[in-house]
C-alpha cells in the first residue's frame, strides 16, 4: 500500500506515530504532509527511516496522474495531540483524501468515522475510514492468568510518555528474530497497531477492562511464540496516563521489564510543573507495583539519545543511565539492541 502521513507542524520530534510508521512499516510512504517544511525530505531530519518528500498538503499529491508518483492509497494521521483530539486545520487534507478515493487511517480518540462530513465522503467515494483506537467488543476484567503462557513476556516501561517504548519494543523483537528466536510484538497503542495490523488500544478501553484486554492478547499469542514483547504506554508516575501503564503492567504479568528514558529529560512532557523522579526510583516503583500480581524486575534500560549530537555524549549518558538502573543499557537505534536483548533473553 502507498500511504501519505500527516504530521503538520510536529515533524519530526513531536510526531511519534509518523516516525514509528516511517521506521517500521512495510508500506511505501509516498510523502509526509508538513506545512512547516514543504520541499524538503524526511532524510534531512531523520536519516535512519524510510525517506520521502515533504509536501504542504494532500492536494499536492492527489491531483497527479493516478499511474504516476502521486498515486496514494491512504492518508495516515501521524500525530496525536494530548487527549487525541482532531485539529480542524487538518480537515481539508482529510476531505481531499476521501474525495480522491483514498482510505484514511487514524489513531485519534476523535473517531473520524463518526464525523458526519467524513463518513458521507467515504460512502460517496467508496473508501474506508479506519479508526484504530476503537477497541474490540467483548472485553472483560483480567483473570490474572497471563503468566500461564509458555512464552516469556517482556514489557517496555517508561519514565515518561514519548521516550521510546514502541521503538524499543520493535527493535528488541527484530533483534530477537534475527538471533533465531520466535518473537512477536503485542501492540497496545495506535502506532503499534498501525505497524503490526492488529492489537488493542489500551488507552481507549474501559478502565476495569484494561488489564483484561492485555491479558487477552497475551493468551491469544503466548503459545505460538517463544517471546512476547509488549508495547508499553505512559509512565507509572504520569499524572494523566499512569492508569494505562498500570493496566498493561498487571495485565501482561511480565517476566522482565526494560526501562525506557530520553536523555536530558527532567520534567514530564506536557506537564512541565511535574519533575521526573530520579531514575533509580523508577526501578523500585515498577518492581514493587508489579509484585503483588507478578514478581518481575527491570533487567535493562533503553536510552533515547536522539537529542545528543555526539556519540561521546551519548556514551556518557548511557553509562550514567546504566549505573542508575544497575544494569545494561543502550540506545537501540543508535547502537543496536543486542546488549539489552542479551539481558532479556
Amino acid at each position: 500500500m502507498r500511504i501519505a502521513i500527516l504530521a503538520h507542524e510536529k515533524f519530526p520530534h513531536r510526531a511519534k506515530t509518523a516516525l514509528g510508521v516511517l521506521r517500521y512499516t512495510d508500506d511505501e510512504v509516498v510523502a509526509v504532509l508538513d506545512r512547516d517544511n514543504p520541499g524538503r525530505r524526511v532524510a534531512e531530519f531523520v536519516p535512519d527511516v524510510q525517506d520521502a518528500p515533504i509536501v504542504e498538503s494532500m492536494a499536492d499529491l492527489v491531483g497527479r496522474d493516478r499511474d504516476g508518483d502521486g498515486d496514494v492509497d491512504a492518508l495516515l494521521i501521524g500525530i496525536s495531540p494530548i487527549g487525541g483530539a482532531f485539529d480542524e486545520s487538518w480537515r481539508a487534507d482529510v476531505r481531499t483524501a476521501l474525495e480522491a478515493g483514498c482510505d484514511v487511517i487514524s489513531g485519534l480518540h476523535y473517531f473520524l468515522g463518526e464525523d458526519e462530513e467524513f463518513a458521507a465522503l467515504a460512502a460517496d467515494h467508496g473508501c474506508e475510514i479506519r479508526d484504530v483506537r476503537e477497541p474490540p467488543e467483548g472485553l472483560s476484567v483480567s483473570r490474572g492468568v497471563a503468566d500461564e503462557v509458555s512464552a516469556e513476556v517482556v514489557l517496555t516501561v517508561g519514565t515518561d510518555c514519548s521516550v521510546g517504548k514502541l521503538t524499543t519494543t520493535m527493535e528488541l523483537a527484530r533483534a530477537a528474530r534475527e538471533a533465531g528466536h520466535d518473537a512477536a510484538v503485542i501492540p497496545t497503542g495506535q502506532t503499534g497497531i498501525m505497524i503490526e495490523g492488529w492489537g488493542t488500544p489500551v488507552d481507549r478501553v474501559v478502565s476495569d477492562f484494561a488489564a483484561g484486554a492485555v491479558e487477552e492478547m497475551i493468551l491469544e499469542t503466548g503459545e505460538d511464540h517463544d517471546y512476547l514483547f509488549v508495547e508499553g504506554q505512559g509512565s507509572i508516575v504520569h499524572p494523566a496516563y499512569s492508569g494505562v501503564t498500570a493496566g498493561i503492567l498487571h495485565g501482561s504479568m511480565p517476566d522482565r521489564l526494560v526501562l525506557c528514558h530520553a536523555a536530558g529529560t527532567e520534567v514530564i512532557h506536557g506537564y512541565e510543573s511535574f519533575a521526573l523522579p530520579p531514575i533509580e526510583e523508577y526501578v523500585e516503583r515498577y518492581e514493587s507495583f508489579a509484585a503483588p500480581v507478578r514478581e518481575t524486575e527491570v533487567v535493562a534500560g533503553a536510552l533515547n539519545t536522539a537529542d545528543l549530537e555526539s556519540e561521546a555524549d551519548a556514551r556518557t549518558a548511557l553509562d550514567e543511565f546504566a549505573t542508575a538502573i544497575d544494569g545494561p543499557a543502550t540506545d537501540v537505534v543508535r547502537f543496536g539492541a543486542d546488549e539489552v536483548l542479551d539481558a532479556v533473553i
